[in-house]
């Protein structure tokens, strides 16, 4: 097919395209569909995902066959697998039973549970997704604070700040870096090596600065009886737990994990293909109705990725991420130091305001390609991406999915977070971790 001439529906009614080739569809269809998804008010984000992918076809800029090549199987086999394993192990009590001894260890204390319920929500965000982590944490959290007779908002809002903090230290902690592990061909370890050193002191200082902002509003000052935590603690119905289930679905995760380090290195196997393998394992030993897991796979999440990538694959096929990585190639010179600036701060000024998941995406193509010129040495720059994309997330109440479940979950309950709230505590705890992860990045790493 020629660059201006279209072979979709349109092609067939004698529609040719723009003079200037498909590039300028592309990069069409690709700006609607992502000012769609910034205003999800009015359109669910995967109608927008849907639309746009649906659009590329029509338009020809892709064929059915090159749309379904668009798609990373990497990504969607890992977030599956990781679906079903996360919610097998919501059925066993296990959250349920780790925010039990978090609440027994807090005592009732303000600045307790902000360290605790922090810490917490961080590390279960490094294993599962942020949206998971904080619908099972944040009900905790407010129902907490609510018994205490503690304002929930900001521990609420420090939740979700911990668990995009989280996330980030890991391959499968956050959706950013999924995808920059499958398309930039990262390992489980070398989030680990690469990333988690520098955003757990990040984590570190950011908690450390929502402490501060707390204790200049006198919010943890307050004193709470024991009599109220233990009534707390002895709610009838308050925590039921199926040992044999949590026992196998412990086992199979803590296996699962071993094997995403072992993956690359020893068993040449894609994390994907390990996460969507254990995850039947558990789903078979522990004899989970297929109708049951099935129903609790976020499949709109998944159907959004995928109508996202074929969006993409749009730009990289009629060579837009070409035409970018040769720009940024040329403002970076051949300052790497420059480029991690460049790709870091402006990946989390661009994720505080947008869904970072597209653009983490758009952003994967241009890296890779990049590499065919830079070779191995830019390998920095994806480290960048991961960190701006993951931590700027933190900024706005709309940065990240898990900051508007939050948000739903604390209006329902009466005590909404606002737009100008969330700000006040994202904008210095962003600043924080943000700052504080790239200098260490940009001094430490070699």
């Amino acid at each position: 097919m020629e660059q201006g001439e279209a072979i979709g529906l349109l092609g067939l009614l004698g529609y040719k395209g723009p003079p200037e080739g498909l590039a300028g569809w592309a990069l069409a269809v690709f700006a609607g569909t992502y000012v769609l998804i910034f205003l999800e008010r009015y359109l669910h984000r995967t109608m927008a995902a849907l639309l746009g992918a649906s659009t590329v076809l029509v338009l020809g800029i892709l064929t059915p066959q090159e749309a379904w090549r668009s798609i990373d199987y990497g990504t969607m086999f890992l977030l599956f697998g990781m679906m079903l394993m996360v919610a097998i192990m919501a059925k066993s009590g296990f959250f349920a039973l780790m925010a039990d001894h978090a609440l027994r260890y807090t005592g009732g204390s303000p600045k307790r549970i902000l360290w605790v319920f922090s810490l917490l929500t961080a590390f279960f965000s490094a294993f599962l997704d942020n949206v998971t982590t904080v619908l099972f944490m944040a009900p905790v959290v407010l129902h907490l604070c609510l018994r205490l007779k503690i304002p929930p908002v900001p521990f609420l809002v420090a939740v979700v700040l911990a668990s995009n903090l989280g996330g980030t230290t890991t391959l499968i902690g956050d959706p950013p870096n999924i995808i920059i592990g499958s398309i930039g061909g990262k390992s489980f370890n070398d989030f680990l090596v690469n990333v988690a050193p520098y955003v757990a002191l990040a984590f570190l200082a950011g908690i450390g600065a929502m402490q501060l902002l707390l204790a200049r509003q006198g919010l943890l000052d307050q004193r709470v009886s024991r009599e109220a935590v233990r009534a707390l603690l002895e709610e009838p119905g308050r925590l039921e737990v199926d040992w044999p289930l949590l026992r196998k679905s412990v086992g199979v995760f803590a296996l699962t994990v071993l094997l995403f380090v072992l993956s690359h290195g020893v068993l040449h196997l894609e994390s994907g293909v390990i996460a969507l393998f254990m995850a039947s394992l558990l789903a078979l030993i522990s004899r989970t109705s297929p109708v049951w897991f099935l129903e609790r796979v976020e499949w709109v999440t998944l159907i959004f990725f995928a109508g996202l990538f074929i969006v993409v694959g749009g730009l990289e096929h009629t060579g837009v991420f070409h035409a970018l990585a040769v720009w940024l190639r040329e403002l970076m010179g051949t300052n790497l130091k420059l480029g991690v600036l460049i790709v870091g701060v402006g990946s989390a000024l661009i994720s505080g305001f947008v869904d970072n998941i597209p653009y983490t995406i758009s952003m994967s193509y241009v890296l890779r390609d990049l590499r065919q010129t830079l070779g191995p040495s830019m390998d920095p720059l994806w480290w960048a991406l991961s960190i701006g994309a993951c931590l700027g997330g933190n900024l706005t109440l709309i940065g990240a999915s898990a900051n508007v479940v939050t948000a739903d979950i604390a209006a329902r309950a009466g005590h909404p977070i606002s737009f100008l709230t969330f700000l006040r505590y994202g904008t210095p705890i962003s600043a924080v971790t943000v700052g504080v992860a790239l200098l260490l990045f940009y001094v430490l790493h070699p």
